[in-house]
């Protein structure tokens, strides 16, 4: 992996890297020194002021090397034959380049490095021993080659730091986001659950409430039955409400509540009757389905008559249940056109949104519309899978 522009070094670390520079760039200028005098090589003023002066320039354009990488490294060659104490800058501006990992940049200032110290050893001729022009190439190679290697292991070493920091950045993205759709889906489980609860109660008194409004031939008995149905659906309604916020808050070491299944839709049929809906059911269901089933075979037929109480006041209203085990579960609710009041045109609403989705998560079928006699159909096929079946396979 390739960097383009390397992260920007702190006050702290761009002083160190330099005074490191000039500590070699030192050492190698006194060494030098002094081969030259015990050779009896004057070195003149050019080594005592131009040397560190070229030195010192060098120095200070490696500070631009992170902005400038190439153009840095290449004058910093180009500039070192004329100063021994510009070695460490120059190593430095190698080990920077080669940093950025980027083959054809590191055989360029390579090759320039190992031409430059040829140069060098002409303007500071100090005596070899026969044949050592071998030597000449293969120290300034190995000084670049070491140079060189420590640069790009710095480079992998930040490639592998900033790989580590995306990652970690996207892991907490991720969490983020799979914290979002916790609560997205938290919310949506229970508005479902409040509506399921508040919908089919809240309707039944609001049906009640109006006909005590508008009902004025009702003897003080009926008017008395009326608010007493209505003062009941209020009650049922908070208890059944309590109860929802109960299952929400529970600990997850917590015993649940058993949810209302297929076998409490009597109970709901009865109640509708109370309220004063024309109720009929009729059931051919052989066995007991599973929970899931079961439970969404209820939310759909008290879906179907607080459907029928909001939008066909007087309707009949007829429910159907039949299946068993190893085929399906048949689920309808038909009611017939409003008799009382004015009807509201049945609309897909939230409750048969979060009616589908229930379904959909059992595994079955929804299907809803208009009858033919302008009344209205809600029904669905939930599956129902052979337990005894389940366990021989």
């Amino acid at each position: 992996m390739n960097t383009d522009v390397a992260p920007p070094l702190g006050g702290w670390q761009q002083t160190w890297r330099l005074a490191a520079a000039a500590a070699v760039g030192t050492l190698t200028w006194l060494s030098i020194g002094v081969l030259l005098h015990q050779q009896g090589i004057g070195t003149g003023s050019w080594y005592l002021i131009g040397d560190p002066l070229v030195a010192f320039c060098c120095l200070t354009a490696l500070v631009w090397r992170r902005r400038f990488p190439l153009t840095v490294a290449m004058t910093v060659i180009v500039a070192s034959p004329a100063s021994v104490l510009a070695t460490g800058a120059v190593l430095l501006a190698l080990a920077s380049i080669s940093a950025r990992r980027r083959p054809v940049e590191i055989g360029v200032v390579g090759v320039a490095y190992v031409t430059a110290s040829q140069v060098a050893a002409g303007l500071y001729p100090v005596q070899s021993p026969p044949g050592s022009l071998w030597f000449q190439l293969a120290f300034p190679a190995l000084t670049a080659g070491v140079a060189m290697a420590v640069g790009m292991a710095i480079g992998a070493r930040r490639v592998e730091v900033r790989s580590l920091r995306e990652r970690a950045e996207s892991a907490e993205r991720e969490q983020t986001a799979r914290a979002a759709q916790a609560r997205a889906l938290e919310r949506n489980r229970i508005a479902r659950e409040m509506h399921d609860v508040l919908a089919h109660r809240i309707s039944l008194v609001a049906m009640q409430a109006g006909a005590l409004d508008h009902r004025s031939d009702l003897t003080a008995e009926e008017n008395r039955v009326l608010v007493r149905g209505i003062a009941d659906g209020s009650h049922q309604a908070l208890e059944e409400l309590r109860d929802v916020l109960g299952v929400l808050r529970a600990d997850p070491g917590r015993l649940e509540p058993p949810q209302p299944s297929l076998d409490r839709i009597p109970e709901l049929v009865t109640d509708a009757r109370t309220s004063g809906l024309d109720v009929t059911l009729t059931t051919t269901v052989a066995g007991e389905p599973p929970d899931v089933t079961g439970r969404t075979c209820y939310r759909i037929v008290q879906e179907g008559l607080t459907n029928a109480a909001k939008h066909a006041p007087g309707a009949h209203v007829h429910i159907t249940l039949e299946g068993e085990a190893g085929d399906k579960l048949d689920v309808s609710v038909r009611n017939s056109p409003a008799t009382t009041g004015k009807a509201q045109p049945p609309v897909s609403g939230f409750g048969l949104l979060g009616l589908a989705e229930r379904i959909n998560l059992a595994g079955g079928e929804l299907n809803h519309h208009p009858t033919p006699d302008n009344g209205y159909l809600l029904a669905a096929q939930l599956p129902w899978p052979d337990p005894t079946h389940e366990k021989r396979t």
